[in-house]
């Protein structure tokens, strides 16, 4: 059995992991570009259409959904799609809304899922979604990890801004991969403050995770995102740890050595 992660990079906050023989997709969004989703007061616009469709993705185990409520995490086709998969792992109040196959974990559930050779435990994460004190909904994030001693450990931070609860995920897990929602969202209609994460709060993620390799996530292909990957690569430049991000290619299955 082969341990180490691939994944692939589809667009936005979505990618497909592969690992210990099974298909993980995270926030699925598969509409084409131009698409508009209006949001309140605002409305979001897609800039870019997924590098590999949703037809074309073959099967999924599961999904690991960071949230169900806003457009840039869950899209038309991406909602479409959940039934395909075997588990929708989400919220406790996104499982409530979805039902059917969605499973809800609260901040450091598990769930265990039976794979040869042991089992993988996928553990629910804190998020905050914005400033202190903004309610846009519940969040999660996700720890994957292996019972046996073969195999990363890997978080997958969903739609949150660095603050404590994040800060209590270094302290409880090793971290060897850490997949980083990241490009500064910001929906001025909403706050002027960022939504995920910036590059200095990915910065002080990576010093958080001193032993995990970072690979940044939905940063592009939406409107709203205010900080590119360039933006992001030089501050890890000024901050001297550049070494330690990994870009994810386009449609391309990727592994990243720990």
């Amino acid at each position: 059995m082969d341990y180490t992660p691939r994944f692939t990079y589809i667009g936005g906050p979505t990618a497909l992991l592969e690992w210990h023989g099974l298909r993980f997709l995270t926030d699925p969004t598969f509409d084409p570009a131009g698409t508009n989703y209006k949001s309140g007061p605002a409305t979001l616009r897609k800039l870019a259409g997924p590098a590999i469709s949703a037809g074309s993705l073959g099967a999924i185990d599961i999904v690991l959904l960071s949230h169900d409520h806003h457009s840039d995490n869950l899209d038309h086709a991406g909602r479409a799609l959940l039934t395909r998969a075997d588990k929708v792992i989400t919220t406790v109040a996104g499982a409530e809304r979805l039902g059917g196959n969605a499973v809800g974990l609260a901040n450091w559930q598990s769930i265990e899922i039976p794979v040869e050779g042991g089992t993988v435990t996928i553990t629910g994460t804190p998020c905050r979604h914005g400033p202190a004190g903004m309610d846009r909904g519940p969040v999660t994030g996700f720890i994957l990890s292996f019972s046996n001693t073969a195999g990363p450990t890997i978080y997958i931070s969903g739609d949150t801004v660095w603050y404590d609860g994040v800060a209590e995920v270094a302290n409880r897990f090793r971290v060897d991969i850490a997949v980083l929602f990241m490009g500064a969202a910001r929906v001025s209609e909403i706050t002027k403050s960022p939504l995920t994460m910036t590059a200095e709060d990915g910065i002080a993620a990576a010093r958080a995770f001193p032993d995990a390799k970072i690979a940044p996530l939905h940063y592009e292909g939406w409107a709203h995102f205010s900080e590119s990957r360039e933006v992001i690569t030089a501050a890890f430049r000024s901050a001297g740890i550049e070494r330690r991000l990994h870009w994810l290619p386009a449609a391309k299955p990727t592994v990243i050595e720990t």
